[in-house]
């Protein structure tokens, strides 16, 4: 790992990453590069992240900042490192993040393990869910809520899931697809996040189910929390979003607003096929 610099001494980052000699490198034709931010710190950074399966290079280069209470899509083809990216922001053991820097309301994430960032605010919430076998809806809460730093209590967890509270006893992994992302995401929710990490949270879920979930998300939005959103359904992650990333090839292509990805067609058919 690069030797860390303190945030007052890290090169100046513009929206799409750090200041360049080329101010469209990193964009896609068409879409003006975002200035930087006249010295605003951001409340979470990525700087030149660098992150590889084995001698898989995945991640290259990845820069950006998000604002607290902002919500980013990161978007791209299958494949473009939008879950690898996630994983690296998260610090789970893969991808290894060989270069770059993981900051967190001032704190360097890159210096830490996954438990600790998850101590320190990283909630990531997986594609796969991973409800604990054995376990009722209640006790998964509760196990997450054996250390702290703790969240959202179980009362205000049941006012925002219904469905839960009256499946409290019923084992979590017998519950349907779009119950056991709710119990995922109020997983999280239980312990103390500052930034939310989601992964695909409509995959494989029937179109009902979607409009659920994303009633749920427009919730969290409007109590401000901090969210990375990756969804191959990117037209749902936009609507959602205040903010748009696009991956290609593991690398940013795109950084700018959510309404110039609905707007641009021409964008959305080269890096989303839509």
């Amino acid at each position: 790992m690069n030797e860390t610099l303190p945030p007052d001494e890290k090169p100046a980052v513009t929206e799409g990453g750090p200041a360049s000699s080329d101010p469209w490198k990193g964009h896609a034709p068409g879409v003006p590069a975002q200035k930087a931010q006249g010295g605003q710190r951001a409340y979470f950074s990525v700087w030149d992240l660098h992150a590889y399966y084995g001698e898989s290079y995945v991640v290259q280069g990845v820069s950006f900042n998000v604002r607290e209470g902002e919500i980013v899509a990161l978007l791209g083809r299958n494949g473009a490192g939008k879950t690898s990216t996630l994983r690296a922001i998260a610090r789970v053991d893969n991808p290894e993040v060989k270069h770059g820097e993981i900051w967190l309301d001032h704190k360097p994430l890159h210096e830490m393990k996954s438990y600790q960032a998850a101590q320190n605010g990283i909630g990531l919430v997986p594609e796969d869910r991973r409800i604990i076998q054995g376990l009722t809806v209640e006790e998964n809460l509760k196990l997450a809520q054996i250390a702290p730093p703790h969240g959202w209590s179980l009362e205000r967890i049941y006012e925002l899931f219904p469905r839960l509270a009256e499946r409290r006893t019923q084992e979590g992994t017998t519950l349907s697809g779009g119950e056991q992302q709710m119990l995922a995401l109020a997983r999280i929710l239980a312990r103390d996040v500052k930034l939310l990490l989601l992964d695909e949270p409509y995959e494989g879920l029937a179109p009902v189910i979607v409009q659920e979930i994303e009633r749920t998300l427009e919730e969290i939005k409007a109590l401000g929390m901090t969210t990375i959103i990756v969804e191959q359904n990117a037209i749902a992650a936009l609507h959602l979003a205040d903010r748009a990333l696009i991956l290609d090839m593991g690398e940013i292509v795109f950084d700018g607003t959510a309404q110039e990805v609905l707007d641009n067609e021409d964008l959305r058919h080269e890096y989303l096929a839509l």
